[in-house]
């Protein structure tokens, strides 16, 4: 800090001491001056506790505790020279303990607060004083809030701030000011400056933390996914292995589809489950377009006697944008993430899978063959494919 001198246009530095020097404390000052003056922490503050040890089965103490004006609770701890290293866990398991306050809570406590050190006033009061009429009733709830936290000290150690800086990727909702004392004459002046996250860049802090945390969870949610289909494999399998052997060298996957082969190079059986529907196919990815509209084709004209060998209506996709052509049976509402219904899902694929192997099993080997003396020329041309029953590839969310 400088001390501006208008008529020589200089400035004379004036240096910053220590609390101790002074002989100022924590708890006699520093504390006391930020409850008279709470939005030198740069922002309205309603001091609600102060030097609070009432929590169930502990003897520690809270510094302050307060509200802003987002109803949410901060806990704000005090330091003169020296964070200590251990501030930011007592910070947090104060936090912790303020969590599950309700609305009575805060107000009773508040008023407990009030008897103390402002006898005759009332906490409901405050409260709408406060929030200038804004009604308060409910919105004190801190399990939907959250906690905000606030630490105070000259001088914050390293440990301090790298574990504050990580903690706010995770939402933790905290902030550091660091209080600086000089002394100009007999007269003492403090400044107080947020320096973690700093002001100018807290909303975008704030925006990144949100963005992380999002990223995190998706991720959390998509591995409890792949355990999921895993384990809907692992019972599907043996169900199947009773009906044919078609899958009985495959292993379980975190996929939503599951695959055997047919016999034929690029033709796989395969089931597929989303959360709207479970399916049976026969897909037809071959490398080259025309071979898999050849062999769709030769299928396509017994179309009658597969679809009666299979006993249901199939649905036969050839889309002119793919490669790949498939053979379908699908039954909507069936959503594998409803872990109750997979008896019904696992029941119906293992069925129609071993019902649809046996109806193509001998028209997709004579298909086969005479593919060996086919041309691009002797399949069928796109425009020409039958107008057969479409459906649209299955989504996973």
């Amino acid at each position: 800090m400088y001390l501006v001198d208008k008529q020589q246009k200089s400035l004379a530095s004036i240096s910053p001491i220590t609390f101790g020097s002074e002989g100022l404390s924590e708890r006699a000052d520093l504390q006391e001056w930020l409850v008279a003056n709470p939005a030198a922490l740069g922002e309205p503050l309603l001091i609600i506790q102060k030097e609070f040890d009432g929590f169930d089965g502990t003897a520690e103490r809270l510094d302050l505790l307060a509200l802003d004006k987002e109803f949410n609770l901060v806990v704000i701890e005090n330091k003169l020279d020296d964070s200590g290293r251990n501030v930011t866990w007592q910070a947090l398991k104060y936090a912790s303990y303020c969590a599950s306050l309700s609305t009575q809570d805060i107000i009773r406590l508040f008023q407990q607060y009030l008897d103390r050190y402002q006898p005759g006033e009332k906490a409901e009061e405050k409260l709408i004083e406060f929030y200038e009429g804004a009604s308060f009733e409910g919105q004190l709830n801190q399990a939907a809030n959250g906690i905000r936290i606030l630490l105070v000290a000259a001088h914050f150690r390293k440990e301090v701030t790298s574990t504050v800086l990580w903690l706010l990727n995770y939402n933790v909702r905290l902030q550091c000011h660091q209080v600086t004392l000089y002394k100009l004459g007999d007269q003492l002046l403090l400044q107080v400056e947020q320096i973690i996250p700093l002001p100018e860049t807290q909303d975008y802090t704030i925006r990144m933390a949100a963005k992380a945390q999002e990223e995190a969870q998706t991720k959390a949610a998509e591995q409890s996914r792949h355990e999921q289909r895993r384990h809907f494999w692992q019972q599907l399998l043996p169900l199947i292995n009773q009906k044919t052997d078609l899958f009985s060298g495959v292993n379980p996957t975190r996929d939503h589809w599951l695959s055997a082969g047919s016999g034929v190079r690029a033709v796989p059986y395969s089931f597929v489950i989303t959360y709207r529907s479970a399916s049976v196919l026969l897909n037809l990815s071959r490398p080259q377009r025309w071979e898999n509209v050849y062999l769709y084709e030769q299928l396509f004209a017994q179309r009658n006697q597969i679809e009666q060998a299979f006993g249901d209506t199939l649905h036969w996709d050839v889309k002119d944008d793919r490669i790949s052509v498939k053979i379908e049976y699908r039954r909507d509402g069936l959503n594998y993430f409803e872990s109750e219904q997979w008896p019904v899902i696992q029941q119906f694929l293992s069925d129609a899978m071993a019902r649809l192997e046996k109806a193509f099993r001998k028209p997709l080997e004579a298909a086969y063959k005479s593919l060996a003396t086919a041309s691009p020329k002797s399949a069928l041309a796109d425009e020409d494919v039958p107008d057969a029953a479409l459906t649209t590839e299955p989504v996973d969310v």
